[in-house]
Parts: C-alpha cells; structure tokens; sequence
C-alpha cells in the first residue's frame, strides 16, 4: 500500500510540476532540459561543433538539448544504464557505468581525439536512506570525474550533479584542482526540496 500512495503521490507532483507540463508543450522528454539549459544560459559550456558525452543520459533530454546547440558538425555520445529511444545525431551506449567493460567500450567509442565538454546527470537508484544514497552518488560523480580527466582537451568543461553531504566538500576542492573555474549551480527546475546542486567546471587543466 506504501509503494501504491508514493507512486500516486508522485503522479500527483509530476502532474502539478509547471516544468513537467512545459517539457510536454514543447516537445522535450523531460524537464531535466531546463537545468541543462538554465546552465549554458549562465556559463555557455556548449558550442557548436563540439564534441559532447552524456552520462546517465536517459530519457534523452539533454542529448536534444546538447544536439541544438554543436549541430551536425558536432558529436554527442551518450551513456545509461537504462534503454534510450534513438535521437538523431546521438551515439547510444546502454549499460553500466561503474561496469569496467561499458567503462572501456566508452572509451573506445571516444577514441583518440579529445572531448570538449563532459555532462553528467547520474544518480544511483535511491533508497531514502542518505547513508546509502550519499556515497553510491558521490562514488558516480568520482568515476564521471576521473573520465572527464581521461578525455577532456584543455580547456574542457564539466558539469556533474551532486547531492549536498559527505564527500561534498572534498570533491568540490578535489575539481578546483583540475579545472581554473569551478561554479555551483542550483536550477530553478531543480526542486527546492531536493538536495541536488550541479558543479559547473570550465578550463580544464591537462
């Protein structure tokens, strides 16, 4: 009966969220574009011709999103544990992050050349308790760091959702040490009840 009540409860917010409603007007698969958006609004981390991964991609939207903005010139390539339906222009890899094998594959995919900007929207599948959602979640925003640092040109940018508890700190000095500009960024579209903050990350050092 719990489940039941959480899941009409959060029907019930999905369909008084005026980000839902918008996503839905406009086309986008979900309102998780407007975080993305409101970020290249402040920090423009995003050009045309670039080249882009996106972990925890699914359902898509900031691979619509990143799409608009590099064009046909540029290339997205994206991660998630979950299926993703196809978006032109996007190369798809489904599968675990943490998993080693999708790990490689990944990197494969990237190859040799350089990566200009490196988004991570990941998060572990939550239980409620923040003594295990906290460290699983900062233990993905470690692993996306570590592969921007393998793959990131100079100069590259970062973006990775973060929850606010242990390790926070840390990681945030932790960036600062690899990237000349570090901003913290919370979304209008992030719920004020939610303790998501996304680490914005430009200029990364080689």
């Amino acid at each position: 009966m719990a489940k039941g009540g959480s899941s009409t409860r959060w029907k019930q917010r999905q369909a008084r969220d005026p980000y839902v409603r918008r996503a839905q007007a406009e086309g986008w698969r979900s309102r998780a574009i407007y975080k993305l958006e409101e970020i290249q609004q402040k920090d423009r981390i995003l050009a045309r011709g670039q080249t882009v991964v996106d972990l925890g991609a699914a359902p898509g939207a900031w691979c619509q999103f990143a799409t608009r903005v590099v064009g046909a010139s540029g290339r997205i390539i994206a991660l998630d544990l979950l299926e993703m339906d196809p978006l032109p222009g996007v190369e798809f890899i489904q599968g675990d992050f943490q998993d080693e094998g999708i790990f490689n594959e990944l990197l494969s995919r990237v190859g040799p050349g350089r990566v200009d900007v490196v988004l991570s929207d990941m998060a572990p599948n939550m239980t409620g308790m923040r003594a295990i959602d906290q460290p699983r979640s900062m233990y993905l925003a470690e692993l996306a760091l570590d592969f921007a640092g393998r793959v990131l040109r100079p100069g590259g940018s970062f973006v990775a959702k973060l929850f606010q508890g242990e390790g926070f700190t840390g990681f945030v000095t932790l960036a600062r040490s690899r990237f000349e500009e570090v901003r913290l960024r919370k979304p209008a579209a992030s719920r004020p009840e939610n303790r998501e903050i996304y680490l914005v990350a430009r200029n990364f050092r080689l």
